[in-house]
């Protein structure tokens, strides 16, 4: 046995699965999660010592790489200080400001300790501020793990959401009404059937847990318009995409201003953070300004809030991140495309700038029932072929990859490579 394996076999005694997050437990794809020690740029290494070009990069944050220097230099300087107050420090000033200067939908911004809180929170703002209770989400949109989330379709395309997690009440199922991604009549529908009772509509403004599945032509534009109609708050989750699309994130990208936007990932760095913000009207419903209570007692920690304002501030002096990131990732998807082409491969390639997934055996991916008939086995098999030659993708089908600056021209050839030599292997 190597040392992933013997780790996960200890792991599984006393962690859930052996994991601390579910998609880690490669369950998707078989096989024995890796357990890694070090990562620097776009190279991770485990604990056996091997090498991997990393695709997953932290799941979005790690937008200039692994142990980013002046993130390593700001975290050092941070610790001198203390690794938690719980009270205010002008950090937090500082780095609230900018993310209001960077994006166009916030005029305020609350800081929580994940991307779950954040979107939890929203939510509850939005209710307080239209006084209104259910909410409308998307079948494969995936907003953290708060009871209202975790709801799937019921027999309909349109219908009241029924719980898919034990512990999740039938009550709480009741206010979340699902929607096909990509479907502005399904949304309609919705609104017409729950007339005055909506108070908000959350939506990946990119989609990225179902693979990445970018808007169609119309889309945001046309939720933007009937929540102006009919009093119901906008919410775009840009915890994946905030900041990586571009410095205002994907209301920037698409030129459609939501009224609020959750926040995570790249805003701390790689630690654990999470935001929400939006119009000041809104954000001064809650407390202590407003009634709509929310707290946390490690929000704005100043570890996270230092590295976090690092990055945001690289990123808005920097455009030239964003070319860059575009170049490289759209040079990659040429790659696949040739290697896909060349094997006479049914397939679909989405992509928004530094995001980008695959699936096999369908011609289009608009929505998650698309992802569910994409060929998963050929996924899984290509998986493990490329991880043993050095490369690391996400372990599902239905996540989004992410590149960095740090992919550089060698690397993203050596795993066009290392795919190539998977499927003259397997086909």
């Amino acid at each position: 046995m190597n040392n992933s394996e013997l780790l996960f076999e200890r792991a599984q005694l006393f962690i859930p699965g052996g994991v601390n997050s579910p998609v880690r437990a490669f369950r998707s794809v078989g096989g024995t999660p890796l357990f890694f020690k070090s990562a620097k740029g776009s190279i991770l290494t485990d604990v056996d010592g091997k090498n991997y070009i990393d695709y997953i990069g932290s799941w979005g944050p790690m937008i200039l790489g692994h142990c980013h220097k002046p993130i390593v230099e700001t975290l050092k300087k941070a610790t001198e200080n203390t690794t938690s107050f719980g009270a205010p420090t002008e950090l937090e000033a500082d780095i609230a400001e900018l993310i209001c200067e960077m994006v166009p939908a916030v005029e305020k911004v609350r800081m929580t300790n994940s991307g779950t809180e954040a979107c939890m929170s929203a939510i509850r703002v939005a209710r307080g501020y239209t006084n209104k209770e259910k909410f409308i989400k998307f079948e494969g949109n995936y907003h953290g793990h708060a009871d209202a989330f975790l709801i799937k379709a019921g027999s309909g395309a349109i219908t009241l959401g029924v719980p898919n997690s034990p512990g999740v009440t039938k009550g709480t199922a009741q206010d979340t009404l699902l929607a096909p991604y990509n479907d502005l009549s399904a949304v309609k529908k919705i609104i017409e059937d729950n007339p005055n009772q909506i108070a908000a509509i959350i939506l990946e403004p990119v989609a990225g847990n179902m693979g990445c599945i970018p808007p169609k032509k119309g889309f945001l534009e046309g939720l933007r318009s009937l929540c102006n109609e009919h009093y119901i708050v906008l919410i775009f989750d840009e915890v994946m995409t905030g900041f990586r699309l571009s410095k205002g994130g994907a209301s920037e990208y698409y030129g459609v201003t939501p009224d609020m936007v959750t926040l995570g990932k790249i805003i701390g760095g790689g630690l654990p953070v999470g935001a929400f913000g939006g119009k000041k009207e809104i954000m001064d419903m809650v407390a202590p300004v407003g009634p709509v209570y929310q707290a946390g007692t490690l929000s704005g920690n100043p570890i996270a809030m230092g590295c976090g304002y690092t990055l945001l501030k690289e990123l808005n002096e920097n455009p030239s991140i964003y070319s860059q990131l575009e170049e490289n990732t759209a040079y990659f998807e040429k790659e696949l495309r040739r290697v896909f082409d060349y094997k006479n491969l049914r397939y679909t390639i989405n992509r928004v700038g530094s995001m980008i997934s695959f699936h096999f055996d369908v011609d289009e991916v608009n929505n998650f029932d698309d992802a569910c008939n994409a060929n998963a086995d050929l996924f899984k098999t290509l998986f493990h072929g490329v991880l043993k030659r050095g490369v690391y993708f996400a372990p599902s089908a239905f996540e989004s990859l992410f590149l960095s600056t740090t992919h550089t021209k060698e690397l993203l050839d050596n795993t066009v490579l290392s795919i190539e030599e998977t499927l003259e292997e397997i086909l």
